[in-house]
């Protein structure tokens, strides 16, 4: 029986694929979520998890290459097998592991995930190649690399759907509960796959995958696959870094590289091409426009960078893995295929998660990948002067040394107004950039003088301020962020700024030096609350600062107070030791600098051992959740005397805190004020907000009444629901007028 009756159901293997899919680009945000009391929210955190899930897909691939040599019926076999003992590990929940010594960060926080969903994401993993093997394998079922797409597709709405619709519906418990009923689903899904396979005619059944013969692939095109599938990975990876730590520090950002990675799938491994060539097309001058504007311009102000960034790695993305797919081999190797376009992803994480934070003191991974990804590219086909009418071999040098010289202007101008640093340029600049991008698209016909043009525009829109940075050792890189530190001699100011965000800063001044600043200064909440330290809790206050930062908030030290801070990174700590900051060293020379992170340290605490504890613990504009969930709230009020007080700074550009910290008070039975402060900005201050929150209610009207004309009011309406370690999303208190008014 050879007819339709006999045929595999294509739907049946599409939905397999994109349930699987959905339910393994699902998990991945609601694993790291699960994690996040433990891990914090810095970048690299989410590029950890990204290696963990690279490598288990590695080996989900590797699985699947594996057992497809085998008879079907025995695949099928095994394939059920493991997956009904690997659901012996559902619902999902974190596994228990010590705390990691300092500094060991990067090998701890992978262990912590593999440990926690390694079974299930391994198995998860290996079906959707193992599915288009399965469904290849039957001589009328058509080619099987659409389906990749529709694989990609289910990735895509899985990732999506998280932050949109799951989280903010059900608490961690009902996700896991959720994605184990999806997991019984998918084993359904598989068993009637294999089903169709098994009750096929014996005719029609292979018993081995010699059923397509194919000529062995050559080292070179293996090793083509795998650095094409490297290049887009570790882009994805290192867009996520550029954007959350040097444009918009804002952790929705976090999934939108990933999901344009997985989109590009879908278009780059449809049946038809006309999509994936549109968008290779426009990856050249894409490259010119955005790669040089968005690339290494640090600070950039407007959200135009960050659609440049997310619009090139779309567009690479699309245009490598449509060249991946150009060089797709016979069936008979579609496990190997993937396998080792697997293993290339794996390899770019690797390179960008792993080896870049400990090479580079910036995120100079992501130019050299763009730059990579043009070497990659295929010459752009708009400008091919070469196939015009009329234009003889001997003028290519002529039109190739004119485009380089108009490149080379374009450049010099396009430096000089930004060297410039006016905002009265924009027509001239985007004129120059519009010619930079024209001669790159001419020389794309001649890569060796294309990159270099593409080098000179990024130092051009601003990649000279990065590079300076970096050979004055300006900056330090490390798990949880990138530092910088400079010298404003003009206004005789040092600055560090963690990211986008100014993390503190201090007077070169002698006479100033010992002044708190930015968003400490003595008519700022923290200033007002630590100056009223001892008339709150008398000679001996006891004092406990979660996040030092540059070591402000120190010189509101008095002698007899006693003081700790709590730093989760050994680099911030650095800058108060050799100097670089000296207001721990020169006004609370005696304070503890406990190493760690603060919620778990804070529970370490004897109870009612702080009097007065600030929260200020934000990794650029990033929420620190963790440490505003009402579990945290708790080890607060433990480590706090019976009237003791919490502070809570929410300063943030991008998330209204206040609701959520409104809920916390009414929850816990805590009476909070709210001190937002708007000093003269000329003197290195800032505008900030703080929040008092104490059990006492006695103590917090002391706090106010101490210095009438620097008022403090009531917290507005209080968030519907009480953030907890199970249940929170930002979701709701983004404030989008500023983040698309930036």
């Amino acid at each position: 029986m050879t007819g339709p009756a006999a045929r595999p159901s294509r739907a049946l293997f599409v939905a397999t694929i994109l349930t699987g899919s959905f339910l393994l680009f699902l998990v991945q945000p609601m694993v790291a979520r699960m994690a996040l009391p433990r891990l914090g929210g810095a970048p690299n955190v989410w590029n950890s998890a990204m290696l963990v899930y690279q490598a288990l897909l590695l080996g989900g691939y590797a699985y699947a290459h594996a057992l497809s040599r085998l008879p079907l019926r025995r695949q099928a076999a095994i394939h059920l097998g493991l997956f009904v003992l690997a659901a012996l590990t559902l619902p999902i929940a974190l596994a228990d592991l010590p705390s990691p010594q300092p500094g060991m960060e990067a090998l701890w926080v992978p262990a912590l995930l593999a440990l926690t969903i390694g079974p299930v994401f391994f198995l998860v993993s290996a079906q959707a190649p193992l599915m288009q093997r399965w469904f290849a394998l039957h001589p009328q079922a058509g080619a099987p690399w659409a389906l990749y797409a529709a694989s990609n597709l289910g990735s895509f709405g899985g990732l999506i759907a998280y932050p949109l619709l799951v989280e903010p519906a059900l608490p961690l418990r009902g996700q896991a509960l959720g994605w184990s009923l999806g997991y019984g689903a998918l084993l359904v899904l598989v068993a009637l796959a294999a089903r169709a396979r098994w009750s096929a005619a014996d005719g029609v059944q292979p018993a081995a995958p010699t059923q397509y013969p194919a000529p062995p692939l050559p080292a070179r095109r293996i090793l083509s696959w795998l650095v094409l599938a490297a290049v887009p990975s570790g882009l994805m990876l290192s867009t996520t870094t550029h954007l959350t730590t040097d444009l918009v520090a804002m952790p929705l950002l976090w999934v939108i590289p990933l999901g344009l990675y997985l989109l590009s799938f879908v278009f780059a491994f449809a049946e038809r091409r006309g999509a994936a060539r549109a968008m290779t097309a426009l990856a050249w001058p894409a490259l010119f426009v955005a790669g040089a504007m968005a690339m290494v311009a640090q600070g950039s102000s407007g959200l135009l960078p960050v659609f440049a960034s997310v619009a090139l790695l779309f567009l690479l993305c699309v245009a490598l893995h449509a060249r991946l797919y150009d060089e797709r081999p016979d069936p008979a190797h579609l496990t190997l295929f993937y396998l080792v376009m697997s293993a290339g992803g794996a390899l770019g994480g690797v390179f960008t998660a792993l080896i870049a934070p400990v090479a580079f003191d910036w995120a100079w991974e992501h130019p050299l990948l763009v730059l990579l990804a043009a070497l990659l590219l295929p010459a752009a086909p708009w400008f091919d002067w070469r196939r015009l009418p009329g234009v003889e071999s001997f003028t290519h040098p002529v039109i190739r040394l004119a485009a380089f010289g108009l490149a080379i202007l374009a450049c010099i101008q396009i430096g000089s107004i930004r060297l410039s640093l006016e905002d009265d340029h924009g027509l001239a600049l985007a004129l120059w950039l519009g010619a930079v991008t024209v001669a790159g698209l001419v020389l794309s016909q001649w890569r060796g003088m294309a990159l270099p043009v593409l080098l000179l525009a990024m130092l051009a829109e601003g990649g000279f301020f990065t590079v300076n940075d970096t050979l004055d050792g300006a900056r330090q890189r490390s798990y949880f962020g990138i530092y910088t530190v400079r010298d404003r001699l003009g206004e005789k100011m040092r600055t560090l700024v963690h990211g986008t965000t100014l993390h503190g800063q201090q007077s070169l001044d002698p006479v100033r030096r010992r002044q708190p600043l930015t968003y400490y200064g003595p008519t700022s909440g923290a200033g007002l609350a630590f100056a009223q330290a001892q008339r709150l809790f008398g000679p001996g206050a006891r004092i406990g600062v979660v996040g030092l930062g540059a070591g402000s908030l120190a010189c509101y030290h008095r002698p007899g107070e006693s003081w700790q801070f709590f730093e989760i990174d050994p680099v911030v700590l650095s800058y108060s030791q050799d100097g670089t900051f000296t207001y721990l060293r020169d006004c609370a020379p005696q304070a503890r600098v406990v190493i760690g992170d603060a919620r778990i340290e804070l529970g370490k605490a004897a109870p009612g051992s702080i009097d007065l504890l600030a929260i200020d613990a934000f990794s650029s504009d990033s929420i620190p959740l963790h440490l505003l969930t009402t579990e945290a709230f708790g080890v607060y009020q433990r480590a706090l005397s019976r009237d003791g007080i919490v502070l809570v700074h929410i300063s943030n550009r991008f998330i209204e805190l206040e609701p959520v910290l409104a809920a916390m008070a009414r929850a816990r039975g805590l009476t909070a004020v709210l001190r937002e402060d708007n000093p003269v900005m000329d003197g290195g201050l800032t505008a900030s907000s703080w929040i008092a929150l104490s059990r006492d209610p006695a103590r917090i009207k002391a706090l106010t009444a101490a210095v009438p004309d620097q008022p403090w009011r009531t917290l507005g309406p209080p968030a519907a629901r009480v953030w907890s370690d199970d249940h929170a999303t930002i979701l709701p208190y983004v404030t989008w007028t500023n983040f698309l008014g930036k």
